[in-house]
């Protein structure tokens, strides 16, 4: 007889397997001491000289990168406390597209003091209550650091220089190069009206292997990795029509038979569906068209007559490149084979098959103006040319986030620096055990120029002392000198390095919000994981890249 073993009652009201956890070490240190490690994980990527990861995911695929959205999101994060600083994450990347790492390692030492408080006799709510007040108090200081803005946000030096630093902190040492190329790309896109209405999707990349990074470049228009389908290759002041269906003869929708008594019977057949398709495609070069792009196959025959009519034709099997391509040529997608009115057709100022590289490429080139600008990358390998991807992704976002406020503050850890002064300064002030929780904000923010630091191999002590110096002194803008390789400080706006007002905003409220989130947390029910067939180990899935 087997020896009964008594149950909590909380245990014997949950379903067998299931997991309870409660208390400090259990339920709050847990998940405290995840959320600092996802924090240290990420922390060593953070700045011009941090780290890349390598990173395997589920279907085998490989990433190195030191973009911390894209590390957290093919790593599967499973716990749910370090949950919740990804959501703060993900919410940062909607909202602005760059300072992930910001909120993440900011949120990291939130929680990494908070232990401390905690183990000192202060209870969460009061901890969540003074970085509360702390947070209110950093949004008001915010705009006074405010070192200028973007005047005209279609001139490319002045977007190029605002881009620059977010690009720097992934692509160290082609900033320069990357930022040009963003601004550019950005601007192209966007109407000479008096307000600037940007859409990000409007920058593609097509990234081509071969040459190096600085054979980058910008079009005005679109590129497709594949060829023509006819036997024109090139066309100047092209009149376009779209089709979003195959481009071949019409298929009936049901079965018949047909009987057929004599050959000449046969020829007949064909060639009335030969004659049907001619007469469709004439009526198209009748109304002046002489590209016809098509979302589906093209068949052999219906080839034929557009050679024989000198009609370029090029096949875009995707659909939202399609959609694209509709507003890069000004163009309405027609479900039919019909010959399109004036309003329905597109133009395009050249369209011709290129070679880049070993890769066949079907340009289309708005030489004036063009809703959709490309950004054609080059490298020596898929993972470089990925990572360049993603910093393109990160300055275009940044170019979004000026369209919304173009205000920008002093980088290289001057702005993180300035608030901690000054919120160290606004916790004396404060009544209460709450005030022990602002001198612990202030001192969490010391966390992001202290990774620059440690990331640059100076010690981080002295850099923050020289930093708090410069800042006592009167210079609000004083951050940290990374080209010397020493703990010295310069003025960051003067050097150019400045960052976006709204990413610093947006990130000490997420990164509040988070840390909050996870100390109100005082038990952990987890629930037996659903059973079911598990899918069969070693077998190759398909990449659906």
């Amino acid at each position: 007889m087997a020896l009964h073993i008594p149950r909590g009652v909380l245990q014997s009201m949950m379903k067998d397997g299931a997991k309870h956890f409660s208390g400090f070490d259990e339920a709050i240190l847990r998940n405290l001491n995840a959320a600092k490690e996802l924090a240290h994980m990420t922390r060593t990527s953070y700045g011009p000289n941090g780290m890349n990861k390598m990173i395997i995911n589920h279907i085998e695929k490989l990433f190195v990168s030191s973009d911390a959205a894209t590390m957290i999101k093919e790593m599967e994060i499973q716990h749910p406390a370090a949950k919740m600083l990804v959501y703060s994450l993900q919410m940062q990347e909607q909202e602005i597209g760059d300072g992930t790492n910001f909120v993440i390692i900011l949120a990291g030492a939130l929680l990494d003091l908070a232990e401390e408080l905690l183990r000192m006799g202060l209870s969460p709510t009061e901890v969540i209550e003074g970085y509360e007040m702390a947070c209110k108090r950093a949004i008001e200081i915010l705009p006074e650091l405010v070192c200028g803005k973007v005047a005209n946000l279609r001139d490319e030096n002045e977007v190029g220089a605002a881009i620059k630093t977010s690009v720097a902190s992934k692509q160290y040492g082609y900033e320069d190069f990357l930022s040009n190329i963003i601004a550019k790309a950005c601007i192209a896109t966007v109407a000479p009206s008096d307000r600037a209405i940007f859409n990000v999707d409007n920058v593609r990349v097509a990234k081509i292997l071969g040459s190096g990074v600085l054979g980058s470049r910008v079009l005005r228009g679109m590129v497709f990795r594949r060829g023509v389908e006819g036997e024109i290759k090139e066309l100047i002041n092209a009149k376009a029509v779209v089709y979003s269906c195959p481009v071949d003869i019409s298929q009936t929708e049901t079965k018949g038979t047909v009987l057929l008594k004599s050959a000449d019977e046969l020829l007949e057949f064909s060639k009335g569906e030969e004659n049907i398709l001619e007469t469709q495609i004439q009526a198209i070069a009748e109304t002046g068209c002489n590209l016809v792009v098509s979302g589906g196959k093209v068949g052999e025959m219906a080839l034929h007559f557009l050679n024989k009519y000198k009609i370029m034709v090029v096949r875009v099997p995707s659909k939202f490149d399609l959609r694209r391509l509709c507003r890069t040529l000004g163009a309405t997608a027609l479900p039919k084979i019909m010959p399109p009115t004036a309003d329905e057709c597109g133009s395009c100022d050249r369209v011709y098959l290129t070679e880049i590289g070993d890769s066949t490429v079907t340009v289309f080139d708005q030489l004036h103006e063009s809703v959709v600008s490309t950004v054609i990358i080059r490298g020596s390998s898929e993972n470089i040319m990925d990572d360049i991807e993603r910093s393109i992704d990160d300055g275009v976002n940044t170019y979004k986030a000026l369209t919304k406020d173009p205000r920008l503050v002093p980088g290289a850890g001057a702005t993180e620096i300035e608030l901690a002064k000054e919120i160290s300064s606004y916790s004396e002030t404060c009544p209460g055990l709450a005030q022990y929780a602002i001198k612990k904000f202030a001192q969490a923010l010391e966390a992001l120029p202290r990774a620059l630091a440690e990331n640059s191999g100076v010690n981080a002590n002295e850099l923050i002392s020289n930093l708090y110096a410069a800042h006592q002194a009167g210079d609000k803008a004083s951050g940290f000198d990374i080209e010397t390789g020493k703990a010295n400080v310069k003025n960051a706006t003067e050097s150019g390095i400045v960052d976006l007002y709204l990413v610093k905003y947006w990130g000490l409220k997420f990164a509040t919000e988070a840390a909050a989130t996870v100390l109100r947390v005082d038990q952990i029910f987890m629930s037996k994981p659903a059973g079911g067939p598990k899918p069969p180990e070693g077998k190759k899935r398909d990449d659906d890249d």
